[in-house]
């Protein structure tokens, strides 16, 4: 696919059926929704799945903040509407990568726990930790630059810690030689470039609301979280699943909130 608008459109539409629930129709000739969309080229649009996936807990969150809710619940609202979008998705990833890396003892065990679809303690302490942070730092971007400002920084967030997970995806080699992450293709580095480019343009307009300092310090965080998962992922199991990649997204996410809420 080129950089027609058809081509751009159907790969959207794939790309935001693959991370959702949501019931995209087919949207043009270019579009078949019973394939799964080739990464190899369409990673450079899943900044943009990512932010129209957000956008229901974004509308959500805006417009409970006009409510006497207080920010905490508004927060978690948000999360846990956008964790429905998603099907709690890399959530789960997160918590099978919790588990399988801190509990295995061998490359070979741990990736047969990443596929053990129970919770052990710790994807259960991952998951928790998450979202209790995710929720604390929303919050804190609630109270002290109001809801508009939290809601455009959760959308930035979501596209962002996207192109986070399509770093690392471009980046690492498939631990699986039948995993889905494999078969759907790995992004180009032309992809995981313009993954990049297109999550900054989203997180501009947090520029005009938010202190240079926090969108710096997210930036910073979501580069930590790229690398950090990056280097992990190889010692552990020696490049990269659907897990590690889910995964990925949940702590690039949680950082880039972290350095949003970091300055006053």
């Amino acid at each position: 696919m080129g950089w027609s608008t058809a081509d751009l459109l159907a790969e959207i539409a794939a790309a935001t059926r693959f991370f959702s629930r949501l019931p995209i129709p087919k949207i043009n000739r270019r579009d078949d929704p019973l394939r799964l969309p080739d990464f190899t080229l369409a990673g450079r649009i899943v900044p943009v799945a990512g932010a129209l996936i957000a956008i229901p807990g974004a509308l959500f969150l805006l417009a409970l903040s006009f409510s006497a809710l207080p920010a905490m619940a508004t927060a978690l609202f948000a999360i846990l509407l956008t964790c429905a979008v998603t099907g709690a998705l890399h959530e789960d990833g997160l918590a099978d990568v919790a588990d399988g890396f801190f509990g295995g003892a061998t490359r070979e065990r741990r990736l047969e726990i990443m596929k053990d679809s129970r919770t052990g303690a710790f994807g259960a302490l991952a998951l928790a930790s998450s979202l209790l942070l995710s929720t604390v730092l929303l919050a804190t971007l609630i109270d002290r630059f109001g809801g508009f400002a939290a809601s455009l920084s959760f959308l930035a967030a979501h596209a962002a810690s996207r192109a986070a997970m399509i770093r690392v995806w471009q980046k690492l080699p498939p631990a699986r030689p039948d995993g889905l992450a494999r078969i759907c293709g790995a992004p180009s580095g032309y992809s995981a470039g313009w993954a990049i480019a297109i999550a900054a343009a989203f997180s501009l307009p947090v520029l005009f609301l938010l202190p240079f300092t926090a969108f710096l310090l997210a930036a910073l965080g979501l580069i930590a979280s790229a690398l950090g998962m990056e280097r992990l992922a190889l010692g552990k199991i020696g490049g990269h699943t659907g897990d590690v990649l889910g995964a990925t997204q949940q702590v690039a996410m949680v950082l880039a909130l972290a350095g949003l809420a970091a300055v006053a």
